[in-house]
């Protein structure tokens, strides 16, 4: 899920909000995005809670990147906490895939 933040936040314009299964598929979606990012020269500004794999942030400054363990992601609740904050469509969702990522 992408949430437009801008304006509200002094943080980033968006937030990305995606989640795993385990702390490894955590790990797993952070190191592809790292390296996809990489790969993009996207520079990454900084980075929270890979050791750990429960809750990964990834800070590409307009962009923040959240990658949860779906039971943190349940109990954290980004989404409700920015409940009135637009939701930015994402194309391959429209494409059949009905499941939140």
């Amino acid at each position: 899920m992408v949430l437009e933040v801008t304006g509200k936040s002094d943080v980033a314009d968006y937030f990305v909000v995606c989640s795993a299964n385990s702390d490894r598929g955590v790990r797993t979606i952070t190191e592809n995005v790292e390296r996809e990012l990489k790969k993009q020269g996207v520079k990454i500004f900084g980075t929270e809670g890979v050791s750990e794999g429960r809750w990964v942030l990834l800070d590409l400054v307009d962009v923040v990147l959240h990658v949860f363990y779906r039971p943190l992601r349940e109990f954290y609740d980004i989404e409700g906490l920015w409940i009135d904050t637009p939701r930015v469509d994402l194309p391959f969702l429209k494409e059949g895939r009905s499941e939140v990522i």
